[in-house]
């Protein structure tokens, strides 16, 4: 196959994103910054000049696939001499320059605080230099380093309002791969969020490991809840969503935010991560299960109807059959409307990777198996309750299904419907006449 050299020609850009919704905000980013040196995205790898994989390392599953996917891509570098491969995010934190050594195809390597390195790393790789940029940077110059944010006409876009995390939770690799807490100036977030209210953007979620804690440790600078007042006052702007949430961190302010702020969503993404107080306090998560419940039931008084969703480890080590008992009993005292759940992974550098792990794979797998099958049953059962009912839709665009727009609720369901591209944009009712696994169909009023 013959390629004419991309400094002849419009440069492509392929990117593959893995994990968490900080990642797809940081894939936007880095959209946005390779723009600025010819590249446009691509959906077709095999067109690529330059494809890079934006990574996830939270589970030991998802480092996996990374390094599965960079296998597939080695025959696209044989084919063709001239194309870039990259990879950034968590595992290209975790690995640095030795991701270099284990792939000898790879030619970029890219931590989580060095997008704003990108552009000169392609450059350098266009010439045939390979190179690893994993520096953790902290303090007043970090923010001054977030890149630039495109603030294009999409309906619904991520902000992100901080970086990092202090809490240590004992399975958690997040701060070793993102580093310590720091919250962006507020200035800095509500300036960026005009621009995208002026261009059409109607929805925000605002992006952090834990954005409960927002702004505390920057003197002078608003909590998350003012912030989320502030946000509220932007013309233009009709929904507000937030994640994550650490329970130990939410404040009565934040609560009130859900009483008092008709432009927040009723949802909330609370992990809980286990119902056994023996097994949080392993965790170091910092609550216990009464304390969870206690603001489950603030959330639930101060927005009726709001939809709790939440995280779930099975097989912490440790974990015995009471432990996992009450993990079951708390899915239902809290009625998720939907829950992440996963076998508990070790990761390398945290403090749980020490711990015996007592519980076998068969064991593991089974529990999982248990709470997966009785979430499903609370999910489908929540969403049949929608059939019938009206709803109000921001209109994000086209769905999947030929013919249809979707959208979400205020709580989060995705809808689909028949209906008119130029409602993009817009909040409709629509009445709900079917429930499917992960989504509902509905009929515009």
């Amino acid at each position: 196959m013959l390629h004419t050299p991309p400094s002849a020609r419009e440069k492509y850009l392929y990117l593959e994103t893995f994990g968490c919704q900080m990642n797809v905000s940081d894939s936007e980013k880095i959209v946005d910054l390779l723009k600025e040196i010819g590249y446009r995205l691509t959906q077709d790898s095999s067109q690529a000049d330059l494809i890079i994989l934006n990574t996830c390392s939270i589970r030991s599953k998802a480092e996996h696939k990374v390094y599965s996917q960079l296998g597939r891509y080695r025959e696209l570098k044989s084919l063709n001499g001239d194309l870039i491969l990259g990879v950034g995010g968590c595992v290209a934190q975790q690995e640095g320059e030795r991701l270099l050594k284990k792939v000898p195809y790879l030619d970029i390597v890219f931590g989580t605080h060095n997008l704003h390195l990108l552009p000169e790393m392609v450059r350098a790789a266009e010439t045939g230099e390979r190179s690893a940029e994993v520096a953790f940077i902290d303090g007043e110059i970090r923010l001054d380093l977030f890149p630039a944010v495109d603030a294009g006409a999409e309906v619904s876009r991520f902000v992100t309002v901080m970086q990092g995390c202090d809490n240590f939770c004992a399975y958690c690799i997040v701060p070793h791969v993102r580093g310590r807490e720091i919250s962006r100036r507020s200035a800095d977030i509500l300036s960026e969020i005009r621009g995208m209210a002026k261009r059409g953007t109607r929805e925000v979620t605002l992006l952090g490991q834990n954005v409960n804690s927002y702004g505390l440790k920057s003197s002078g600078e608003l909590d998350f809840a003012a912030l989320l007042r502030e946000v509220a006052r932007i013309d233009g702007i009709e929904r507000i969503r937030f994640t994550t949430s650490h329970p130990r961190d939410i404040s009565p302010g934040l609560i009130a935010c859900f009483a008092d702020l008709p432009k927040l969503c009723s949802h909330i993404h609370l992990p809980a991560q286990s119902g056994s107080d023996r097994i949080l306090s392993l965790m170091n998560r910092g609550y216990t299960r009464g304390d969870y419940l206690a603001k489950v039931a603030s959330l639930k008084e101060a927005r009726p109807g709001i939809q709790i969703t939440g995280d779930m480890i099975v097989g912490f080590p440790g974990e015995n059959e009471d432990d996992f008992a009450q993990t079951l009993q708390l899915m239902e005292e809290v009625d998720y409307a939907d829950l992440f759940s996963f076998i508990y992974s070790a990761r390398p550098g945290t403090r749980a990777a020490e711990f015996d792990d007592e519980l076998g794979r068969r064991e593991k797998q089974e529990r999982l198996a248990m709470l997966q099958s009785q979430q499903r049953e609370r999910t489908q059962k929540r969403g049949r309750s929608f059939v019938g009912t009206c709803q109000q839709v921001l209109v994000e665009g086209n769905s999947k299904r030929g013919g249809q727009l979707t959208g979400r609720t205020s709580g989060n369901r995705v809808v689909n419907f028949p209906g008119d591209c130029t409602l993009v944009g817009r909040v409709v009712g629509v009445r709900i006449a079917r429930a499917y696994p992960n989504s509902l169909l509905g009929e515009l009023i």
